[in-house]
């Protein structure tokens, strides 16, 4: 029986190896050159916050692989040939395939800065960034961050929990303003000043200089200002790992280009997850999706039609969730960044800055298309039903306590939106018909 040989042991790789098993028998191996086991990226934060250590991050056991007949080979791949349909390792081994899947994730951004690869200077995705993190933070006074989004908050929040003081350049006016509203993203930069990070918007990077002893030891920026520093976090963004096909005849743009069947332009070969770049143009939806959850769906379609029965990807409704320091983000649907035509936009804050709704509708139709909330938990189910099913915007305001997911010693805030919506229209006032509790079915 052919096998089925996987590049990667993330969250795609991995979901695609268990399920393949479930459905059948045939060899399937699991290569790595990161990391012997399987485990949670989004964890790995909180290894170095102290909270977790490497093996709770594993969702298996280590005799999980043996027993389910999956093969972990820890090396490197060096070649794909697709002509012979075999991969050539590091150790000069050639392993022959029925079917490649190719899940090699992301690897950090950078730029080309003068001073980016000096010892002191990385960024963060993998086990490794934390293992080299540990090292370069060790007995540091000060630590210089570069790029917004969602990995920089998290340096930020881990070099705080050893209060290490941080300054963080963005180059965006307001934190992550490419894509949260201004709103929000005003919110999201007051609260990082609130626990002391030197946050520094619009602002670049423009080269990192070396000490005598050949590490960092401070930044430029490009106003000119020197900020001395014994670490620098690169966190502009990931970009697809698509190394290992470079040599290869796979096609390749930004990421390893594929059908909406996963399928690259070579047959029985795939590629799933961070570093996979669909060819179709779909409005509104990234090419390249590099979240933890795509990365598992677009491996469950995967599965079937490595086993035979051909199905396409469908993201469906987008999520994505985070958490800025202590303030938890979750967003359903599409929220622009920016004002767009034929939409309308229900923004409310609470004065304290830490709890926010925004809910975005059609002008025409009064439809809900999509929700951004700040400090308040909301049902993902609920909420896709709602964009699904086209429900109005006086609908889900009436019902939106149903959706609340906060814990019941929590503040609620519907009635807070809704004063705001009907004070914006008082000639369609609507009412509060359900609050927050479980077992809830708007």
């Amino acid at each position: 029986m052919e096998s089925l040989v996987i590049i990667g042991n993330g969250i795609t790789g991995i979901t695609t190896a268990r399920l393949v098993r479930k459905q059948s028998d045939r060899p399937i191996i699991v290569i790595s050159d990161e990391t012997d086991f399987f485990y949670s990226r989004p964890a790995l934060m909180y290894i170095y916050m102290g909270h977790m250590k490497f093996e709770h991050t594993k969702p298996y056991e280590d005799w999980f692989w043996e027993k389910n007949k999956i093969q972990l080979l820890r090396a490197t791949v060096m070649s794909i040939d697709t002509d012979a349909k075999s991969i050539v390792l590091n150790n000069g081994q050639k392993l022959p395939y029925g079917q490649l899947v190719i899940a090699t994730g992301s690897r950090t951004n950078k730029f080309g800065w003068p001073g980016q690869d000096l010892p002191g200077v990385q960024g963060l995705y993998g086990m490794r960034d934390i293992e080299l993190m540990e090292k370069n933070t060790s007995n540091i006074s000060k630590a210089v961050i570069v790029g917004g989004g969602l990995i920089g908050i998290e340096m930020a929040e881990m070099l705080h929990s050893r209060n290490i003081p941080v300054t963080f350049l963005v180059r965006e006016t307001n934190y992550w303003d490419n894509i949260l509203p201004q709103e929000e993203a005003k919110l999201v930069g007051r609260h990082i000043g609130e626990y002391g990070i030197d946050l520094r918007l619009g602002t670049q990077l423009k080269e990192i200089l070396a000490g005598n002893d050949g590490r960092v030891r401070a930044i430029v920026t490009d106003k000119g200002e020197e900020i001395g520093c014994q670490f620098v976090g690169l966190t502009a963004g990931v970009a697809p790992n698509t190394d290992v096909a470079k040599n290869s005849k796979i096609e390749i743009n930004r990421g390893v280009l594929v059908n909406e069947f996963l399928e690259t332009n070579i047959a029985d070969v795939y590629a799933a997850g961070d570093c996979a770049e669909f060819k179709m143009n779909r409005p509104r939806h990234p090419k390249i999706e590099q979240l933890w959850y795509t990365g598992r769906m677009q491996a469950e379609v995967l599965a079937k039609t490595l086993c035979g029965n051909r199905t396409a990807y469908d993201r469906g409704v987008w999520f994505n969730s985070a958490k800025f320091f202590d303030i938890e983000y979750q967003t359903y649907g599409f929220v622009s960044n920016v004002p767009v035509q034929d939409e309308e936009s229900l923004y409310w804050e609470h004065p304290d800055g830490k709890h926010s709704i925004r809910i975005v509708y059609h002008k025409t139709g009064q439809t809900v298309i999509g929700f951004n909330l700040f400090g308040i938990r909301y049902r993902q189910a609920i909420c896709e039903r709602w964009i699904k099913e086209q429900r109005t915007i006086e609908y889900v305001l009436e019902n939106l306590g149903a959706a609340n997911f906060d814990p019941e010693f929590f503040s609620e805030f519907e009635k807070e939106a809704i004063d705001l919506f009907n004070s914006k229209h008082p000639e369609r006032k609507v009412f509060l018909k359900r609050r927050r509790g479980l077992f809830q079915n708007a």
